[in-house]
């Protein structure tokens, strides 16, 4: 188990929800029974968090999370961000996706999560985007700070942001958690995840297994040079090589939190089994070594047209 922000407790590998949406996250989920019945299932294996954000569909993603699991079990904490806008299904990301933080709008946001969402308090609310240039980043930050004095969020998490803006956040308020890309092959932000660790936030990898760049087709194998070394470790422990990518990311600290997403039963709960397998320090050492060279993450700007949804 894990605690975020010193009282909510959730187990070490929670469930990313967005690809329970329509093509390119755009519209409703194509299997929407199906969908239901993955989130029931879900936290029927064990999922104690569930991980959203309003431009998931938009919208349609936290509406399908209340309608599989409202009311909601006592254990269960559902985060959920705000502050990107997507203009519409298809087109250049650059122009599909954009952050805004001004005030009134990040306010709306957090409003509508939680009326979408069925409750009265969002136990964990992300600033979805450290990219927004409409609005300080400091200014931001301290709307969600008094959202929370408002009672409408308990937690205030930061996604996609730079270490200085963590360390600027924290300046103004309490921060639970930070959510980023990192894998085993994606580790440019390994000083985000130690400033993180540092300052007593849980670190929330996402796209924890699917190790090619954000918004390309998911390959949980990776490149020749990552296989030669996961696939090993794998057949020693009767697990698959996405279960090492998770287990070696929980073994780097108690603190780190994996959101893996899928839409398949069978493999949410080989995502949580990876909690199971304890790495030998050879394992650790093998993993931490590999020059993950040639891979799509090698060089992922730190823009909004390549940060996650």
């Amino acid at each position: 188990m894990i605690t975020l922000g010193g009282d909510l407790r959730v187990g070490r590998i929670g469930y990313g929800a967005m690809r329970l949406t329509g093509p390119n996250l755009w519209g409703e989920y194509d299997d929407r029974d199906g969908g239901i019945g993955l989130l029931r299932q879900a936290v029927e294996a064990g999922v104690t968090l569930i991980d959203t954000a309003d431009v998931y569909g938009p919208h349609t993603n936290e509406l399908l999370i209340r309608e599989a699991l409202h009311p909601y079990p006592e254990h269960l904490v559902i985060a959920t961000k705000g502050g990107l806008v997507r203009g519409g299904p298809v087109g250049a990301r650059p122009a599909l996706i954009d952050a805004i933080g001004n005030t009134r709008y990040l306010r709306q946001c957090a409003y509508l999560s939680a009326r979408r969402l069925g409750v009265e308090r969002i136990d964990l609310y992300y600033l979805h985007s450290g990219y927004a240039r409409d609005a300080s980043f400091e200014d931001q930050v301290g709307t969600l700070a008094e959202l929370r004095q408002l009672g409408l969020i308990r937690h205030i998490g930061l996604s996609n942001v730079t270490a200085a803006q963590l360390a600027a956040a924290r300046r103004i308020v309490d921060i639970a958690a930070v959510s980023a890309h990192f894998n085993v092959v994606a580790r440019e932000q390994e000083a985000l995840l130690e400033a993180a660790l540092e300052a007593g936030a849980v670190f929330v990898p996402w796209q924890p297994v699917s190790l090619t760049a954000p918004g390309s087709p998911t390959d949980t194998g990776g490149p020749e040079a990552v296989r030669r070394v996961l696939e090993p470790i794998a057949s020693r422990h009767g697990a698959t090589s996405s279960q090492i990518a998770l287990a070696w990311l929980l073994a780097r600290s108690p603190a780190i939190m994996p959101v893996p997403g899928t839409t398949s039963i069978r493999h949410l709960r080989e995502n949580l089994d990876a909690q199971d397998i304890k790495l030998s320090r050879e394992d650790m050492q093998s993993i931490n070594n590999f020059a993950p060279e040639g891979t799509a993450t090698k060089a992922l700007p730190l823009t909004p047209a390549r940060s996650s949804l």
